[in-house]
């Protein structure tokens, strides 16, 4: 079995569901995320855990799966799902009472829409669940605003209409409502407008939209402009909405669904159980075609391994193509509608499970590896090229005195240390980072233009804006700005600055293209740190044992090692001085400090 670092490395960042295993298979924890690959990852790279819980769970985890999602909603509700199937030991269980809420198309005369979170077998059709109440009132609102739907809680009859039982509600005056507890409404009229709702809720909204527009034409052609016009402005409103669930209508359950994508070498086929409208389980199977079987025998060859696993329990099988094979359940081949959908669903996880297969394979090749890095860093830097060259600045000073800068290479995304750079400042007096950004970038390129050697797609450079900004004139000057990407990183939340953008990029912190910023900007500290460290040693040997006539650099730096400090020689006898410089060089630095 692949490390856990590894299973999070082949993951997507697409909406989905999340499921821990131990080493045992036994189900963990069940989470939804908008993006799987940072959610998962988030739990293993954690120093401090929330509670104990997490951690002695994370502890546990050997094995990941993911399934797929076209949303984060649909995430949400086969989490909850999931949950209440199999009671993980580290989730939070739900209870019954605590269930999502449901879009009640109520069988009566005049059906009423309403939300419940309680299904009764009487006949009413009953849509979802959803996530939230505040999304079930704004679908609600949109099947009465669209289609006239009563939103009274008269039990009409016809005897009751007919004897002039029911008072007029507001709505029935301002328009809202058609008045079908008046008569003004005819049963087959409204049941048309039930029939739009279901389909919308079900998501056929082209179906929905092909009849309206049908309808206001109707209108248009004898010159019923008014009438033309409200529907044009339902059309609108529809068309805004929209609103489409991968979660499908709950009278169909008991489904398997299985599809399939193929490379040169293997076949991956991918299998649904939908109960209830709800999908439960998810299982990519991975196949060798080394025969170059067909893809009916392929499928044929997957659905005998499915069969105890995934599809015990199915009454109709759904295929991308016909299989010859003899079954209790039915096989259908779908074309549209809500199965088609599935369909299309079961395929987008196949996929996603070669892509995360191929993905593992290509990041074992370090060539491969380099150039997934490099291309990932052009993406979030917005660049115009693969940054194949990239170096970094980064200024040092002590109380402005021997102020230096340092300029580390990287070539495809490794240090190429034979090319680092040190700068001693020359033109700056004082601790001012800004001038002397600015002059270093200058010396640096103008060296490198005279030399006509090749220059570096990105530049780094240790500070926000005000440093960007310095660097960003000496491009200028030397008529680089366009030639070489640049940008500042400052070290306090890590924000990334473009010339002329006011606003900062953040990167994800755990990202491929930050971690490398960060070693580029860390590496030029290094560097420039131990630069400054032996300059200031010099400056300091210099004003003491510089001034002892035959006592050069390397005897000075000797010295200073040896005892650790200029108190250090000036209190060591002439016998310790003899064992480290010899008796001549002894003597002068004796004499010297005793003479002072």
């Amino acid at each position: 079995m692949s490390s856990i670092a590894e299973q999070i490395k082949v993951l997507d960042n697409l909406p989905g569901v999340y499921q821990f295993y131990d080493v045992d298979e036994k189900l963990l924890y069940v989470g939804k995320a908008k993006k799987l690959k940072n959610r998962v990852a988030s739990y293993f790279n954690k120093k401090k855990f929330e509670n104990g819980k997490t951690k002695a769970m994370v502890g546990k985890v050997a094995k990941i799966k993911t399934i797929h999602l076209d949303s984060e909603i649909d995430a949400l509700l086969l989490e909850n799902k999931l949950i209440k199937e199999y009671q993980p030991k580290y989730n939070i269980q739900l209870k019954d009472d605590k269930t999502y809420p449901w879009i009640c198309i109520k069988n009566e005369l005049f059906p009423r829409i309403f939300y419940t979170r309680k299904k009764i077998k009487d006949g009413s059709a009953y849509f979802g669940p959803y996530p939230s109440v505040k999304m079930v009132k704004t679908v609600i609102e949109m099947a009465k605003k669209c289609f006239e739907i009563r939103s009274c809680n008269h039990v009409l009859t016809k005897e009751k209409i007919e004897k002039g039982e029911f008072n007029t509600a507001v709505d029935f005056y301002i328009g809202n409502c058609k008045g079908c507890c008046q008569g003004k409404v005819t049963v087959s009229s409204y049941n048309e407008r039930i029939q739009h709702v279901k389909a919308a809720l079900n998501g056929e909204f082209s179906k929905v939209l092909r009849e309206l527009k049908k309808e206001m034409e109707s209108h248009a052609s004898v010159y019923q402009f008014e009438e033309a016009n409200e529907v044009k402005s339902k059309i609108k409103y529809l068309q805004k909405f929209q609103y489409k669930s991968t979660v499908v209508d709950t009278n169909i359950t008991s489904l398997g669904v299985m599809n399939y994508t193929k490379d040169s070498k293997y076949a991956y086929i991918n299998a649904l159980l939908v109960m209830q409208g709800t999908i439960i389980k998810s299982k990519t199977t991975i196949v060798q075609t080394t025969m170059d079987e067909d893809d009916e025998r392929v499928l044929s060859h997957a659905l005998g391994n499915n069969l105890t696993e995934i599809f015990n329990e199915i009454k109709e099988l759904v295929l991308p193509i016909p299989i010859p094979i003899e079954a209790a359940f039915k096989i259908h081949i779908p074309q549209r509608g809500d199965k088609r959908n599935l369909l299309l669903l079961s395929k987008k996880n196949a996929i996603a499970k070669k892509n995360e297969l191929l993905k593992a394979e290509h990041l074992k090749d370090p060539d491969v590896k380099i150039n997934y890095i490099l291309n990932q860093l052009k993406s979030d830097l917005r660049l115009s090229e693969v940054p194949l060259h990239m170096e970094c600045f980064d200024n040092s000073n002590f109380q402005g005195s021997y102020p230096v800068a340092a300029c580390v290479v990287f070539k495809s995304a490794k240090p190429a240390k034979k090319e680092y750079r040190h700068f001693n400042i020359k033109t700056v007096e004082g601790p001012n980072d800004f001038a002397s950004m600015e002059e270093v970038i200058y010396r640096r390129y103008r060296r490198l233009l005279n030399e006509g050697a090749s220059l570096p797609q990105l530049v780094i450079v240790d500070g926000g804006k005000g440093q960007l900004s310095s660097a960003l004139k000496s491009l200028r000057e030397l008529g680089l700005e366009n030639r070489i990407s640049i940008i500042g990183i400052a070290k306090k939340l890590e924000e990334i600055y473009f010339p002329n953008d006011q606003l900062p990029l953040y990167l994800d912190k755990k990202s491929t293209s930050l971690k490398i910023i960060q070693h580029m900007r860390n590496e030029a500290h290094r560097f420039g740190i131990t630069h400054h460290r032996k300059r200031r040693l010099k400056g300091t040997l210099h004003t003491e044992l510089f001034q002892i006539d035959g006592i050069g650099e390397k005897t000075a730096i000797h010295l200073l090692k040896q005892f650790g400090s200029i108190e250090a020689i000036k209190k060591s006898s002439i016998n310790e001085l003899q064992k480290s410089v010899g008796n001549r060089k002894a003597r002068l630095i004796q004499k010297y400090f005793k003479d002072i």
